[in-house]
C-alpha cells in the first residue's frame, strides 16, 4: 500500500472548486508542491485571500505550474511507491474533487488513482479522538497542511495499533 497524505488549497463558490495549490508527503518524507497557474484570484473570499494566496511565493517560483503539468506531476508523484495508492485528508470530500477535476469528469480518472479519498477526521473520531499535534505556523500553506495530514495519521494510526491490540473492537 502507499499512502499519500495531502491538502488542497481551493476557491469555491457552492458551483465550482477552482484549485489553487495542491501539497501531498507519502510516509517516507517525499513530497509534492504545486501552484495552479489557472486560477482567478479575483473570485477568492477576504478569507483565502488572507490565509492562502497572501502565503503564496512569487510567481517566479518554480511551484507555478499549468493544471495539465500539475495533473500530470501529482500523477507521477502518487504512483511512484509501491502497490496501490491510498490518498488520505482532513476533511476529504473537497480536496478530493478538486484532484479528480484535474483530469475532468470522475470517469476520466487514471485506474491506478482511488475514485474517493480516505478521511482522517472521520478515522480520528473512529479511534476515539487522540490528542493531536497542533496546527503548524503555516497553517492553509497546502504543502505543511499535508505535513501536519501525515502527522496526524502517525497519531491516530498509533492509536489504531493500541485499540486492535486491547482487543476492542472496531
Amino acid at each position: 500500500m502507499a499512502r499519500y497524505f495531502y491538502d488542497c488549497e481551493f476557491i469555491e463558490d457552492g458551483t465550482t472548486i477552482e484549485l489553487v495549490s495542491v501539497g501531498a508527503v507519502d510516509e517516507q518524507g517525499h513530497e509534492f508542491y504545486a501552484i495552479s497557474r489557472q486560477f482567478d484570484p479575483m473570485r477568492a473570499g477576504p478569507w483565502v485571500r488572507k490565509n492562502v494566496l497572501d502565503k503564496l511565493p512569487s510567481m517566479s517560483d518554480p511551484a507555478w505550474k499549468s493544471r495539465l503539468a500539475i495533473r500530470e506531476a501529482f500523477y507521477e508523484f502518487v504512483t511512484a511507491g509501491e502497490g496501490p495508492v491510498e490518498l488520505w485528508a482532513w476533511y476529504a470530500a473537497y480536496d478530493h474533487v478538486a484532484i479528480a477535476q484535474l483530469w475532468g469528469a470522475m470517469p476520466d480518472l487514471p485506474r491506478a488513482l482511488p475514485r474517493f479519498t480516505r478521511d482522517l477526521r472521520q478515522r480520528w473520531d473512529d479511534v476515539g479522538r487522540p490528542e493531536l499535534p497542533p496546527a503548524p505556523a503555516d497553517a492553509h500553506d497546502a504543502l505543511a497542511d499535508a505535513r501536519h495530514n501525515l502527522a496526524r495519521w502517525q497519531v491516530i494510526d498509533a492509536a489504531w495499533q493500541r485499540r486492535v491490540g486491547s482487543g476492542v473492537p472496531e
